[in-house]
């Protein structure tokens, strides 16, 4: 099996992993970059072919992230959560949110929610949520 064969497989390989398991384009720019190499592997020892790739493929990650819309990343599909632990003033608690446990802070610092509340979820930081009694 010539270089250019593996590479071309290996590319078409990655390039369709996006479909069965979404990674925000990273498989498929890899797999782009794997096809690009399979275009000049003939010319290249396989030393050269593997560092255009890693170049290739840092290259287009790069460029790839301007296209990718980061707000979208961050968008919350549920509003509800249920605490699991109680969240005291200024600390940090568990909820129950689109069936699993997340690390929860109350956006008010002098509420006190207790177990079992049902809360909305108004936004988050990294992988805390910021949330607010159902009353409130």
């Amino acid at each position: 099996m010539t270089p250019t064969v593996v590479w071309f497989i290996v590319g078409a390989g990655l390039c369709l992993v996006e479909f069965v398991l979404p990674t925000a384009f990273i498989a498929f720019v890899l797999g782009l970059s794997a096809l690009l190499v399979a275009i000049v592997a003939h010319l290249l020892p396989l030393g050269m072919q593997v560092v255009l790739w890693v170049i290739l493929s840092i290259v287009l990650v790069m460029v790839s992230r301007r296209f990718v819309n980061r707000r979208a990343a961050f968008k919350l599909d549920a509003t509800e959560a249920e605490t699991l632990t109680e969240i005291r003033p200024g600390q940090i608690g568990r909820v129950r949110y689109e069936g699993n446990s997340w690390s929860a802070r109350c956006e008010s610092s002098n509420l006190d929610i207790p177990v079992g509340r049902r809360v909305y979820v108004v936004g988050r930081k990294g992988t805390t949520l910021i949330v607010m009694p159902e009353e409130f």
